[in-house]
């Protein structure tokens, strides 16, 4: 489709990856993520591809391993609770060197919760969220066009790095509805050579594993995975700065929170008070080189988030405590206001209009 299409951010995702060859979807349905599910089981079937509603979620994330080991495309999506019971498979996907994409369209939590929107799952994204050492690659959208580019972007960088993907979204942008432009032009493709398609095309059998009881053995995959992560490091941080030319705070945020501190930047702005904002669109990797650059030149960091306070670390540790950083935060599934934001911005800019 070459031109723009009026559709909700789920909807959206679904239709990006199936453009983006992803022909396999494994899933069980949870608020506020249904309608991937639900879009998934109307179209696969028209395009030749596979719908499955598995019976838990642990089954449909062990599917997806299934296929991800043939290197077929191959996606799942859930919510909060339901990412919670797919970490074990999240973590054998990383073990074995498979690219998958996640879909996680956050709720608010602990437990169950609520079906409002969060960003309370950003420890369990960023940190690992299962067992034993490995990272994801997370992508943030803060629209719903974003939610299609990245879509394809997390297709690409799980393949690119042979790791699981995480597209983390909260439920304002799964959804709203917004016009996006569907057409990404060519899939990239990238060496399957280990790929357990049979010996027909090779010499020998390639095996997908993580289990190895030789602990030296182990310990150089960890650390094969683990240089693959540097380069990606490297290589494929994305963020965008906004009004960061002359800023003298640093708003960081991601997701509908950034598109509410866009609102107060311009209010603060109309104020004379000197504020920008860093958005991380990879909250891994993250930006941590760009942050460390705006501390030299900024007096104050404030991290909005939809939780009790998670990236806040993050920032910290990318500009190594140097100046101080405060949250303006809303939790359990409410969201903040742009006067919420401004607030905040005052009280660092010594509470000075």
């Amino acid at each position: 489709m070459s031109e723009k299409v009026l559709m909700k951010g789920n909807e959206a995702l679904a239709e990006a990856a199936i453009m983006a060859g992803c022909k396999h979807y494994f899933g069980y349905p949870i608020t506020p993520q249904t309608e991937v599910a639900a879009y998934m089981a109307k179209k696969m079937p028209k395009v030749g591809g596979v719908f499955l509603q598995a019976e838990s979620e642990v089954s449909a994330i062990n599917m997806v391993i299934g296929v991800a080991a043939t290197g077929k495309r191959a996606m799942t999506s859930s919510s909060s609770p339901g990412i919670s019971l797919k970490s074990e498979g999240i973590s054998y996907l990383a073990g074995c060197e498979l690219p998958a994409l996640i879909v996680n369209v956050q709720r608010g939590g602990p437990g169950l919760g609520g079906i409002q929107p969060s960003q309370s799952d950003y420890y369990q994204a960023t940190k690992g969220g299962g067992h034993g050492d490995y990272k994801l690659i997370v992508l943030a959208p803060n629209s719903v066009q974003e939610m299609v580019d990245l879509t394809f972007k997390g297709f690409d960088l799980a393949e690119k790095y042979r790791m699981p993907a995480m597209l983390l979204c909260d439920g304002t942008m799964g959804q709203m509805m917004e016009p996006v432009l569907l057409n990404q032009g060519e899939i990239k493709t990238y060496d399957k050579s280990w790929a357990t398609t049979g010996t027909g095309n090779h010499e020998g059998r390639n095996v997908v594993n993580s289990l190895s009881l030789n602990p030296e053995e182990l310990e150089v995959w960890n650390h094969r995975r683990y240089d693959r992560y540097k380069i990606a490091q490297e290589n494929d941080v994305m963020y965008e700065e906004y009004l960061m030319d002359d800023a003298e705070i640093c708003i960081v945020a991601f997701g509908i929170a950034s598109r509410v501190s866009k609102n107060a930047i311009n209010q603060a702005r109309a104020k004379g008070i000197k504020v920008g904002m860093i958005r991380p669109i990879t909250l891994w990797p993250f930006p941590e080189k760009v942050l460390k650059k705006a501390s030299e030149k900024c007096k104050a960091f404030i991290s909005v988030e939809l939780n009790m306070g998670q990236m806040i670390d993050d920032v910290r540790l990318a500009i190594e405590c140097s100046k101080p950083v405060y949250l303006c935060n809303r939790t359990g599934g409410m969201i903040m206001s742009p006067e919420e934001v401004l607030a905040s911005i005052i009280k660092a800019n010594g509470g000075n209009e």
